[in-house]
């Protein structure tokens, strides 16, 4: 908008009586002083960020202003000013004049210091000075009696004013992403304070008065150095959402198991090596995430916490669960990943809601019966235990979708494998299976098996039974053959033959005419069959370092090939036109590839 068009808007506004002005998105540079002869105006927008219907943010309708006129003062009814993602470095006296506004947001300019007359802003709700430059709060932020909103987040400030505790009807306050060392105690005289975020900043401890904020409901703490916790903080009696992640805590105060409203707590990432055995009377909580901590063992009261229904253990250093575990009844959600666990207790057969349960990363060597009566399990992943065997009890799980056993020693499935009829996706990566039960084959919702690293001399003939197979792994295994019966895998996709002892490939592998890729590198391949040529979806073809020394003239036909890796194979074409000698780098084009050898093969044609 040119500056003529600006002033021609404002005259226009101005003889219109106008209310409401917006004028974000226009590329502005100077706000001109005619704006002052808009004196009726309610909402002045020169800047705002745009939402959908969802409330997720779009995009930003901003302007070039670096300053306001000193007229803008004389906007005595304005309501409302935005001036989003600017270039203000500061803010001109007047703005004190504008005594009836309730909206402020100058967030996203680059202002570093507020003028004293903030404070003369005595209607103002809603103050919003996130992503400037501040480095300091002025006095005066404390006569603004009627703020109940105030966000500062994503700043440089290093304290607050301690005229904090004057704002008695403040409700929200966000400050993180500061440089705060330290809180002033008048913060507790913020008795209606409702949501306080103080994340990403530099405290070490906080003030006891913190504890007098007993309308407090949301409190985010994370990213700090927190070592500790008055035992003032069990008084915030209405907390139900607490964030302590990414702190240095190595306990908790026993008052903390006053806190019986909260539903949520993040206490990822500390330094927890125990619990107080009051935690067990946190009966409300419905999700808990103590990831990435020290902790040995839980105390018996745990099990009373019996509303849960996410909890996050995964990074510890638990090697044993109290029976008194099997009471959390409500469990969805389970991961107990990465710790020191032996064995599991069988009252863990009494969290019969979970759905999704991680076991990954233990010392695992079985687990009790009574694990079969986890029938809503849906994802169960027991990847790098010591596994040798699984319970007959383990067909129950017939809404099981997922299962993660890669890592461990089995050595074969119980017959009852068979009955999970709505297994999707199979792992069994890494053991010691050289065959596979029959049973296997009642597997006919599989879609994806995983059975590389292991020790089979042939593809198992009841892997041909599952008809909606997409996905097959069998890499770094002793197949020396691959059998004809692949075709019964009409639905494959993707199938992965790498560093086997493969000398050829059946003719019959033409007929997967679904697949999409086809893996077959590490392998002592010496010819291709003409059939190679109707995979016409193939889009990635991997034959690096086998022993090919010619290539089937069919293989043009495969017009969608993307990926066509020859590297290492004692073919006619040079290097540089198969690719890049680093194995982790891309094969060379692949159009480029075939007609070189072609051109070579056939020079006349």
């Amino acid at each position: 908008m040119t500056e003529e068009e600006l002033l021609q808007l404002i005259e226009q506004a101005a003889a219109e009586g106008a209310t409401e002005l917006d004028l974000s998105g226009n590329k502005i540079t100077v706000l001109p002083p005619d704006i002052g002869k808009l004196t009726r105006l309610k909402k002045l927008v020169l800047g705002k960020y745009e939402y959908n219907e969802h409330g997720d943010f779009i995009s930003t309708l901003d302007n070039n202003l670096s300053k306001l006129p000193k007229e803008i003062g004389l906007l005595h009814q304005l309501e409302e000013l935005q001036i989003v993602e600017n270039k203000l470095t500061s803010l001109p006296p007047e703005i004190g004049q504008l005594t009836n506004l309730k909206i402020l947001d100058i967030s996203g300019n680059q202002l570093s210091d507020l003028p004293t007359e903030i404070g003369q802003l005595i209607n103002l709700q809603t103050l919003d000075i996130r992503s400037n430059r501040l480095i300091s709060l002025p006095a005066a932020i404390g006569e603004l009696n009627n703020l109940q909103h105030l966000s500062v987040w994503s700043n440089k400030l290093e304290h607050i004013p301690v005229e904090i505790g004057q704002l008695t009807n403040l409700q929200s306050l966000y400050i993180w992403r500061n440089k705060l060392v330290t809180l002033p105690v008048e913060i507790g005289k913020l008795i209606n304070l409702q949501n306080l975020h103080l994340a990403d900043n530099q405290l070490s401890h906080l003030p006891a008065e913190i504890g007098q904020l007993i309308n407090l409901q949301f409190l985010n703490l994370s990213d700090n150095q927190l070592e500790s916790l008055p035992s003032e903080f069990g008084q915030l009696s209405n907390l139900q959402s607490l964030d302590l992640s990414f702190n240095q805590i190595v306990n908790l105060p026993a008052e903390f198991g006053q806190l019986t409203n909260l539903i949520t707590i993040e206490l990822r990432d500390n330094q927890l090596v125990n619990l107080p055995f009051e935690f067990g009377q946190l009966i409300n909580l419905n999700s808990l995430n103590l990831e990435g901590n020290q902790l040995v063992n839980l105390p018996i009261e745990f099990g009373n916490i019996t509303n849960l229904n996410s909890l996050q253990l995964c990074n510890n250093q638990l090697n044993i669960l109290q029976a008194e575990f099997g009471q959390l009844t409500n469990l969805q959600s389970l991961d107990i990943s990465f710790n020191k666990l032996s064995s599991l207790p069988s009252e863990f057969g009494q969290l019969t809601n979970l759905q999704s349960l991680e076991l990954s990363n233990n010392q695992l060597s079985n687990l009790p019966r009574e694990f079969g009566k986890l029938i809503k399990l849906k994802s169960l992943q027991l990847r790098n235990n010591q596994l040798v065997n699984l319970p007959r009890e383990f067909g129950q799980l017939s809404n099981l979708q997922s299962l993660d056993l890669r890592f461990n020693q089995l050595s074969s499935l119980p017959l009852e494998i068979g009955q999970l009829s709505n297994l999707r996706t199979l792992n069994l990566i890494r053991n010691q299976f050289s065959s596979l039960l029959i049973e296997l084959g009642q597997l006919t919702n599989l879609k994806t098996l995983y059975l590389n690293d292991n020790k089979f001399s042939s593809l198992p003939v009841q892997i041909f039974q599952i008809n909606n197979l997409k996905f097959l792994d069998v890499s770094n295994n002793r197949l020396s053959s691959l059998q004809a019966a692949i075709i019964q895998l009409t639905n494959l996709q993707f199938l992965e033959l790498d560093s086997n002892q493969l000398s050829d490939l059946p003719a019959e592998i033409g007929q997967l005419t679904n697949l999409q890729s086809l893996k077959v590198s590490y392998n002592q391949l010496s010819y291709l069959p003409a059939e190679i040529g109707q995979l016409t979806n193939l889009q990635t073809l991997n034959l690096s370092k086998n022993q090919l020394s010619s290539l089937p003239t069919e293989i043009r036909q495969l017009t969608k090939l993307k990926e066509l890796d020859l590297r290492w194979n004692p073919l006619p074409i040079p290097p540089e036109i198969l690719g890049a000698e680093d194995i982790f780098k891309k094969p060379g084009d692949v159009k480029a590839i075939l007609d070189y050898y072609f051109e070579v093969k056939s020079p006349n044609n």
